[in-house]
Parts: structure tokens; C-alpha cells; sequence
């Protein structure tokens, strides 16, 4: 519990066992729950996980977004903080966050990374791409995000009712924001962090990923609701 809030941490990963370790590590005492799910993992994730106190859920069909909608079903906690398995989002920072999200009275509060302080969290590549992607969402929403695709989020639990979370892939983070920012009942925030290097192999396709989460976008303004 957080000043009467019971908490609960989703954390997607795949082939993390290196960086899930470190992780849950450094879990706070106050965190009711953390929640893995292992998107079908071929290496020890799931042992490693389970064995250091954390609930694995089996999802199978690969996918970022697919993985959150099943943490998002499993989850009990008022609110829930997300994280990724690979150790270059800050988990000390959780208490920081907590008191940010409780003093700006906000539902949804985005972690940005940037400014990144490590130059050997992202690549240039990786910062022009999202830059991009944070102006085209910023530009067709009407709303100023600076991070929009950052992975690291509190919101209340009771929001995700209100929302239409269709995306299996990496488009999710960008999603989940804008559902939050189109309900005018959801008050949204953004604070900065500290965005470390990550352990293990990188999986994110930049080219790729970045013209699907931009066509994405597209298709979310401008599409039916």
C-alpha cells in the first residue's frame, strides 16, 4: 500500500531473464503486486521471475500491447505502475512518481525520458525517431506529450474501462495515452526521469516499429470510434 492506495506493477517481458532479476530486486516493500507476463519466452524468464516473488501470466501470442491488455485483466491494485523487463526504466523511482501522481491530482501520469541523461540509453536514431512520432502524436491530438512512446505510466485502475485499447504491438504506449487524453475525465500529466541502457538484446525494429506507430496514429485521428 501507498498512503491507502494498494499498487500493482505490470511488467511485459520477453527474454528478459538477465534484466527481470535486477528488476524485482529493486521492488520496493510498498508494492502490493507485480504481475510478469512472459510473451512466450524461450529463455528463463518465467523461473526467474516467479522465484523472486512475482505472479507470471503466460501470455502466447507475442505483442506489447497484447501483453498489457492481459496484465491489465489480472491486475487488483487501485493503481498500476508500468515497467519494462529490462531494467532501463527506474525502478527506485517508483515512490518519486507515486508523490508526483498524488500531488498533480492527475488519473494518468506519463513517464518521459527525455531529457536523456545517459548517452547510452537511446541512440540518435532512436531520439530523432522519437521526437517524430511525440510531434506527429502532439499535432493531430492537440496535446503537447513529449514522450509518447515511453513504457513507463501510473494511472488509476478504474480508467481502463473507459477505454478502447486495440493495438497487440509497440503502438500500445502511444495508444493508451491517447485514450487517456480524449476522455475529458481523465485529468493527464507528464514528469520526467532518469532513462538508463537496458540488459539483454534489444528487440525494438526502428524503421519498422516507427512507420507502423506513425501510421498508427493516423488511423486513430482519423478513423471511427
Amino acid at each position: 500500500m501507498y498512503k491507502g492506495r494498494s499498487i500493482t506493477v505490470i511488467i511485459p517481458c520477453l527474454n528478459e531473464e538477465q534484466g527481470i532479476a535486477r528488476v524485482l530486486e529493486s521492488m520496493p516493500d510498498f508494492v502490493d503486486e507485480v504481475i510478469v507476463v512472459d510473451n512466450n519466452s524461450t529463455d528463463r524468464t518465467s523461473e526467474v521471475a516467479a522465484s523472486l516473488g512475482a505472479k507470471v501470466i503466460r501470455e502466447e501470442v507475442r505483442g506489447y500491447g497484447r501483453s498489457y491488455r492481459r496484465g491489465f485483466a489480472c491486475a487488483t491494485g487501485d493503481l498500476i505502475v508500468t515497467l519494462d523487463g529490462d531494467h532501463s526504466y527506474p525502478v527506485d523511482a517508483l515512490s518519486y512518481l507515486l508523490e508526483a501522481f498524488l500531488h498533480l491530482e492527475v488519473d494518468f501520469l506519463n513517464a518521459s525520458r527525455f531529457p536523456v541523461r545517459d548517452p547510452r540509453a537511446m541512440s540518435l536514431k532512436h531520439h530523432v525517431g522519437n521526437l517524430i512520432l511525440s510531434l506527429a502524436m502532439s499535432l493531430l491530438f492537440f496535446r503537447w506529450v513529449r514522450d509518447s512512446q515511453s513504457g513507463m505510466w501510473v494511472l488509476r485502475r478504474s480508467i481502463l474501462q473507459d477505454m478502447r485499447l486495440e493495438s497487440d504491438g509497440m503502438a500500445f504506449s502511444e495508444e493508451i495515452k491517447i485514450e487517456a487524453l480524449r476522455n475529458p475525465h481523465v485529468r493527464f500529466g507528464e514528469i520526467s526521469i532518469l532513462y538508463s541502457s537496458r540488459l539483454g538484446e534489444k528487440k525494438l525494429s526502428p524503421w519498422r516499429d516507427g512507420f507502423q506507430n506513425l501510421l498508427f496514429l493516423v488511423r486513430k485521428r482519423f478513423g471511427r470510434r
